[in-house]
């Protein structure tokens, strides 16, 4: 059984999370020590993810580093030797339920003493978080931030090796390091990260503070990586990054996000997606290159948030309403027929009834195909957390009901436009209960449920015959 010394933690900071310089990104190739390649060796492991396609990808590194130091997947708890929970922060349900999910983990460490368990992510990175962990969830033994993942290897070994908890948060700008081990989920789409950070500093988000600032990777790095997605025969890849507008305005290259799409483009990738797109830097070279190159699919998603310049002035989102509406406008001038979706908060602190009613407003000008909205949560350490929000739980309640029930309307009506066409579907995978059910999504990001026979990474065509507000149903026709 490890039986634990105390040693000094690195803990998070929110206020040097806040910091921005003009420096370099530091840029470098990940390495690991030969000593640590066996230390999972007979060994179990298993991740449980939260939150963003961010988290997703981070996970899949983490599963990388975990294999090459000889641990093997398990989706049995009571078998794992490690398990390590990537969490979310951006809202208090999603925290939530970690805490909820480490409970439930006390009495597979009282089995066996020798389990590790770990959180890492958003989470991770907040002051706050990290204390409750330390005090009241004292089965938890790795604490390690979004910063640095690559030195995973190194935290378990200590764990090991000084019988000491391994408690490492870096509250910092950040770096670029390449090529670390990854094991992809999927073996048709995958994500591709081309920059980390953001500098937006929203009122109401913590993302600038759990994961530093803008830094961009290099275009030829991901187009490198893009390459090899392709001969290993993956047929999408969706380009991340918390604003990949943003891309490339903190390297010293003559190149942005505009000239990353074209040359992702040219690897001949079948489907090309991207999230997320900031109102703020949305420019007319990036409307050229995705009208001009018919492997980047139609659809955008562009956050809204508030349909009222008086919240959106509080919530630091740096443009208007018409200013938004402008873009709108000109992206359906130019990509008629792209899907558009959406992000909503409703019961921002100050928000009125009539803020609210230019929400809807917009949502009724806009018709989107969808939209991910939400009640606010209050992230200690942002500007919103401080301000007072008198609205009663009941009026949060009610204004979220009314926006979805409009999204809803929206939704169904735009998916309507697709009852007896047929469409292409890159298909995930046959149902759970029934094997002639297949799903899996067309061009314009719509989930299509079908019946037919193909294997998973296949285009296939479907006959719509059915149409619901958030998905399609077919019938393949070839």
């Amino acid at each position: 059984m490890l039986k634990y010394i105390e040693m000094d933690y690195k803990l998070p900071d929110l206020t040097c999370a806040r910091k921005r310089t003009r420096e370099d990104v530091n840029r470098r190739v990940f390495n690991i020590e030969e000593k640590l390649l066996s230390i999972g060796k007979d060994k179990y492991y298993l991740i449980k993810t939260h939150g963003c396609q961010a988290n997703e990808r981070d996970s899949e590194n983490i599963a990388g580093l975990l294999e090459k130091i000889g641990y093997t997947k398990t989706l049995d708890e009571s078998k794992a030797d490690i398990v390590i929970i990537n969490t979310c922060a951006i809202r208090e349900g999603a925290e939530d339920k970690v805490f909820g999910e480490l409970g439930a983990l006390k009495r597979y460490k009282t089995l066996n003493p020798n389990m590790i368990i770990g959180i890492c992510g958003c989470m991770a990175q907040e002051e706050r978080t990290v204390k409750t962990i330390l005090d009241k969830y004292k089965q938890v033994n790795l604490i390690f931030g979004t910063h640095n993942i690559n030195d995973l290897p190194r935290l378990i070994s200590n764990i090991y090796e000084e019988n000491r908890k391994s408690i490492e948060v870096y509250s910092i700008e950040g770096e670029v390091i390449e090529d670390i081990p990854s094991v992809r989920t999927s073996s048709h789409k995958a994500s591709v990260n081309i920059m980390y950070g953001c500098n937006k500093f929203c009122a109401y988000c913590i993302v600038p503070y759990t994961r530093g600032k803008e830094r961009s990777r290099l275009l030829e790095d991901v187009v490198k990586e893009v390459e090899e997605l392709v001969n290993n025969g993956y047929k999408e890849v969706t380009l991340l990054g918390q604003n990949v507008n943003a891309y490339g305005k903190d390297l010293d290259a003559d190149y942005d996000f505009s000239d990353l799409l074209e040359a992702v483009a040219k690897t001949n990738i079948k489907r090309i997606r991207f999230m997320t797109s900031h109102p703020w830097d949305f420019n007319d070279k990036m409307i050229e290159v995705i009208k001009n190159n018919s492997n980047i699919m139609p659809y955008i998603h562009l956050p809204l948030q508030s349909g009222s310049d008086n919240v959106l002035k509080v919530m630091n989102r740096r443009y208007t309403s018409q200013t938004y509406k402008e873009l709108f406008d000109k992206l359906k001038t130019n990509l008629p027929n792209f899907a558009f979706t959406t992000d909503i908060i409703v019961a921002f602190p100050g928000e009125s009834e009539e803020d609210f009613n230019k929400t809807l407003e917009m949502v009724d000008y806009c018709k989107y195909d969808n939209a991910f909205t939400f009640i606010f949560s209050p992230r200690e350490g942002t500007p919103a957390y401080n301000m007072e929000n008198l609205i009663p739980q009941e009026e949060k309640n009610r204004r979220l009901s009314v926006l979805n029930e409009k999204v809803s309307y929206y939704a169904n009506l735009n998916n309507k436009k697709y009852q007896d066409k047929i469409v292409e579907v890159l298909v995930d995978g046959p149902s759970k209960k029934n094997p002639n059910i297949y799903s899996g999504y067309i061009p314009e990001g719509k989930l299509v449920n079908f019946k037919g026979k193909c294997n998973v990474g296949d285009i296939v065509k479907v006959k719509i015959t059915e149409a619901l507000s958030f998905s399609l149903n077919g019938e393949q026709v070839e």
